[in-house]
């Protein structure tokens, strides 16, 4: 029987745990058993950080950024002030282009005026000194039918017809310097108009008022408001 207790102590096999393994399969105490819990807390809270987007008021550590000192002096900000500065300065050339605009349309309207003034002058003059050179043939045309129709009866059909040719001359003419614009001045039974007549007769009678025109020696023309030539007239005078 002795022997048999021998073999069984000595078939055992001894087992030594490491200090690690002990300490591991200790009993934990409330301090130990706090410090884990804080540990896998801050594992949890660092996976939720990284996985969780961050937003446009946190930093990349997750923390809140305030929203007013740090923009108030933040590159933001510089780039809004340095806007509403070029936005201004961009203001202020549009108005001054546009005055200038103005003054330019302004002066346009002015030069385009001027210009329709002096063509219309330039115009008036050209047709005037024409008027005017043509005027003394057109007298003479007029003083020839009037002396020859007095003897138009007795003269021949050849000389009739000959006067028929200088009356047409006559009448063309007269409408062409109708057609440049110049009209002949009204005389017989107007009042005698200095700016437009020249009394060259006066004749007493009682059938007109005084200063009344009574017969037309040379007809006056007229460009619109110019005159080109007076009218040559007989005045009434007061008998």
């Amino acid at each position: 029987m002795a022997s048999e207790k021998k073999t069984r102590r000595w078939n055992r096999i001894p087992i030594n745990f490491l200090e690690s393994e002990q300490e591991s399969d200790s009993p934990k105490g409330p301090e130990q058993s706090a410090v884990a819990g804080t540990s896998a807390d801050e594992d949890v809270a660092e996976e939720s950080v990284e996985e969780m987007p961050l937003s446009d008021d946190q930093s990349p550590d997750g923390v809140l950024l305030p929203a007013g000192p740090s923009e108030a002096g933040g590159p933001a900000v510089a780039e809004l002030v340095a806007t509403r500065a070029e936005l201004k300065r961009v203001e202020a050339e549009v108005n001054e282009l546009k005055d200038r605009l103005a003054r330019r349309q302004a002066d346009f309207e002015n030069y385009r005026k001027r210009v329709e003034r002096e063509r219309n002058e330039t115009y008036s003059r050209c047709v005037a000194d024409i008027a005017a050179k043509l005027l003394p043939v057109l007298d003479n045309l007029k003083r020839a039918l009037e002396s020859e129709a007095s003897v138009e009866a007795s003269e021949s059909d050849e000389f009739r017809h000959f006067l028929s040719g200088v009356d047409l001359i006559y009448r063309q003419l007269d409408g062409i310097i109708e057609a440049l614009g110049v009209t002949p001045v009204a005389a017989i039974g107007e009042q005698f108009d200095p700016h437009l007549h020249e009394a060259v007769v006066t004749e007493p009678t009682d059938v007109y008022e005084p200063d009344t025109v009574t017969q037309e020696i040379v007809r006056g023309y007229r460009l619109g408001d110019k005159l080109i030539r007076p009218a040559l007239v007989k005045v009434a005078v007061k008998k």
